[in-house]
């Protein structure tokens, strides 16, 4: 059986995530103690209780989400004892740091002070309201370019999320993304969801992150991943840390190609994909690029134990 390990973005975080799994099991409640050292504050006390407007705060959302995925996938490893030999692994925008941290290529510590930055620095690129997104449904791809830049007039406005067939987030000054939407309903698009975000991801507002990320980069111990983690930018296998460094650069900016990045690993032979976080997301698009696709949403114990067999049984 070759199967993939996915990780999920901003979007899927709830209060008391993770909570009854640091209670069972000590692989989890160890991952969010070595967190909150690392961070120098309780991010678990954040995550656990809320209040839900701070976990709601980007610069907390990203390592919440990131500490619950990493959580999850040790509690299988580690308390129920599942050997996990993926063929691929890959998350959605912050998800991919996730995947990194399960590959080796990063430390929990470390990954989660960069993703507590990364945060902090996307919240700093463009003020509160200034920036949007918004989901475009039923619009064919190939029409998105064009109606972000019939929608720009001098400003950002840009594709962000290849998410499935027919469903395309853009991203870019608050006004253009409202264009945009016009425009799209205009050229046959089902729906325009505007997203709860608070800021601008995946667009060239956040050339400026990259910048500041790169420097952050420079403290932190690379190591190339233990398989391959696909990329967001380029939707191909990362197998040397100097280009997942790269590729983790410019994913602040670039869209997230996710059909690309799931149909590369089912053209690799991979059929089972297993989700590790809070909702499930990432199962429903890969349900949407890939009808055949057999997907297991991995978010509580009873889950994980659930899986134990069917794992052991592919191995």
């Amino acid at each position: 059986m070759s199967y993939a390990l996915l990780f999920p973005g901003q979007g899927a975080q709830e209060v008391g995530m993770g909570q009854d799994l640091a209670k069972a099991y000590p692989s989890a409640r160890e991952t969010f103690e070595a967190a909150d050292e690392a961070l120098g504050f309780s991010l678990s006390q954040i995550v656990f209780h809320g209040p839900e407007e701070t976990l709601q705060e980007t610069t907390y959302t990203q390592p919440a989400i990131l500490v619950t995925g990493v959580a999850l996938a040790r509690v299988l490893t580690g308390d129920l004892g599942v050997s996990l030999t993926p063929s691929f692994a890959a998350g959605h925008s912050l998800g991919e740091y996730t995947a990194h941290v399960m590959a080796g290529t990063l430390s929990l510590e470390d990954a989660v002070r960069l993703v507590h930055l990364r945060g902090r620095y996307m919240q700093e690129a463009v003020p509160l309201g200034e920036g949007s997104m918004a989901a475009l449904l039923g619009l064919d791809p190939a029409a998105v370019p064009e109606v972000c830049q019939q929608a720009a007039e001098g400003q950002v406005c840009e594709a962000a999320n290849f998410n499935a067939p027919g469903q395309v987030v853009i991203s870019g000054h608050t006004a253009a993304v409202e264009r945009a939407g016009g425009l799209a309903k205009k050229m046959g698009a089902k729906k325009v969801i505007p997203l709860n975000v608070s800021a601008p991801f995946h667009c060239s507002l956040m050339r400026p992150v990259a910048q500041r990320l790169a420097e952050a980069f420079e403290g932190v111990m690379w190591n190339d991943p233990s398989f391959p983690v696909v990329s967001n930018v380029s939707a191909l296998p990362m197998d040397h840390q100097e280009d997942v460094r790269k590729a983790l650069c410019a994913q602040t900016y670039s869209p997230v190609r996710w059909v690309e990045s799931v149909e590369t690993m089912v053209r690799a032979g991979t059929n089972t994909f297993l989700e590790f976080g809070p909702g499930n997301i990432l199962s429903a698009l890969v349900k949407k690029i890939n009808k055949n696709a057999k997907t297991l949403s991995l978010r509580s114990g009873e889950e994980l134990r659930e899986a134990v067999d069917f794992l052991r049984g592919g191995q």
